[in-house]
């Protein structure tokens, strides 16, 4: 048997042992169960949606104004620890990078290039983090020089 056998054999029973957990007690998540975190969030029902811009327009240069309806709960300028299912603020979140924390329902985003974005907005709760399940709305639209 030559050594580069030998190699590749060590290596496939290494990440066979690794896959099947190896006995090591470590904790695992299955997909039939949430993650220990998302039953620690707050729930609430308060429904998000964006006015503008609405799906598929065409925003003739920059800045970009954002419009969001917020039903069922109440936009706050305090961050706390005691979280309550009908407050929290609003992130404001283009190509995936967040560009506005705000207890406003309309906002502003400087200096959006011309091109395809999305846009997505989330209500969290006071401390920052996501109710459970999340509450959010995204739209996509074009910027024309």
């Amino acid at each position: 048997m030559s050594r580069a056998s030998v190699i590749a054999g060590a290596v496939c029973l290494a990440l066979g042992a690794a896959a099947c957990g190896g006995g090591s007690g470590a904790a695992t998540s299955s997909a039939s169960s949430p993650p220990a975190t998302a039953t620690a969030r707050p729930s609430s029902t308060a429904a998000l949606t964006i006015v503008t811009p609405k799906i598929g327009a065409s925003v003739t240069g920059s800045p970009l104004d954002v419009k969001v309806n917020l039903e069922g709960a109440t936009v706050v300028t305090t961050t706390s620890t005691d979280l309550q299912p009908d407050e929290g603020h609003l992130h404001v979140i283009l190509d995936d990078q967040i560009v506005s924390m705000t207890a406003e329902t309309q906002t502003t985003i400087p200096d959006v290039a011309p091109g395809h974005h999305i846009l997505k907005v989330e209500f969290v709760a006071n401390d920052h983090g996501p109710f459970f399940p999340n509450i959010s709305a995204v739209t996509s639209f074009e910027v024309t020089a």
